[in-house]
């Protein structure tokens, strides 16, 4: 591919310069998704960017004799108000409103003109830190995205959105939450992986309604006692640093029939019998920690939680 065809290739922006060197052979992915370079050497890209309505994300792999490393290019076009202003009309009519991947590091103050009618608030891929007080006013919100960004806090007011039901804060800085988030008496579904969690926030065991809990990827290394109070049917703590299960008072878990647990540092002792026997968990994934499988199917009540978990497959 040379540099005539490949300057056709990016010939959808408007205003594209480059600057190559040392690039053996690489070849383009359908739609720009993909640009992989074999035997990269050394690579510079300057890119004078307008027009970019249209901008697609896409992704550079490079090999060579450092390894595999790729490179993420999103979409960096300049969020000016009349962006803003036609996301918001769009949103009168969706209540749905969709600011991803434009490099946002606050709210624009504008959203607070749809926050009575906003069913669903989109703003992943950002850069954005904190979250402003108005947050509290969008309270007909169902579902509030905030995936992949900078967050280190969240403002009290985040708990008075009654009917929240879907909360993704996966891929932040996060380390604690608010008390008050147990207000969110809808929610449904709380994504809070790739974060920074050094425990289990006490309020997420408080949340009435919630069905689906995605802690993973965090550092936690054990359960509080308050996890007996979770309402979850789905409990997910794979890729963390738990050394205690904790499973005493897990087994009060009414609702809870899915915990994954894989990757961590549980021994097999720390499934005990009355867990095994009493909960109503049936499917429980624990590859990767510091046990064989052959180890937990000798555990005593693994008859009585296989049992469960072969009814439940009879049923799908």
């Amino acid at each position: 591919l040379d540099g005539k065809s490949f300057s056709q290739c990016f010939g959808r922006f408007s205003h594209c310069y480059y600057y190559y060197c040392d690039w053996p052979n690489y070849e383009t992915a359908s739609k720009l998704g993909t640009l992989i370079a074999g035997a990269l050497g050394s690579l510079v890209f300057v890119f004078l960017l307008t027009a970019l309505s249209n901008f697609q994300m896409f992704s550079l792999e490079a090999h060579g004799s450092s390894g595999k490393k790729k490179i993420n290019f999103g979409n960096k076009h300049r969020l000016s108000s009349s962006v803003v202003h036609h996301h918001l009309e769009t949103a009168q009519k969706s209540r749905v409103l969709q600011l991803r991947n434009y490099g946002m590091k606050v709210l624009p103050e504008q959203l607070q003109e749809v926050c009575e009618i906003l069913r669903n608030l989109d703003v992943s891929q950002n850069k954005i830190r904190t979250l402003p007080t108005f947050i509290g006013l969008f309270n007909n919100l169902k579902q509030l995205h905030l995936s992949n960004n900078e967050l280190e806090s969240l403002p009290d007011e985040i708990g008075v959105l009654k009917k929240l039901e879907i909360l993704d804060l996966s891929c932040n800085r996060l380390n604690c939450l608010p008390q008050s988030l147990a207000g969110l008496c809808s929610l449904k579904t709380l994504n809070l992986s790739k974060n920074r969690f050094t425990h289990l926030p006490i309020c997420v065991c408080h949340l009435s309604a919630l069905n689906i809990l995605d802690i993973s990827s965090n550092f936690i290394e054990f359960l509080p006692d308050e996890v007996k109070f979770l309402k979850t049917s789905e409990l997910n703590l794979n890729q963390n640093r738990l050394n205690s299960l904790n499973a005493a008072n897990l087994v009060h878990c009414e609702a809870l029939r899915t915990l994954r647990v894989e990757e961590n540092c549980l021994n097999k002792t720390d499934f005990i019998s009355d867990f095994l026997i009493n909960s109503n968990v049936s499917l429980i994934a624990y590859a990767g920690n510091l046990f064989q499988e052959k180890d937990f199917q000798n555990l005593p009540g693994y008859d009585e939680y296989q049992n469960r978990y072969t009814a439940t497959k009879k049923k799908m």
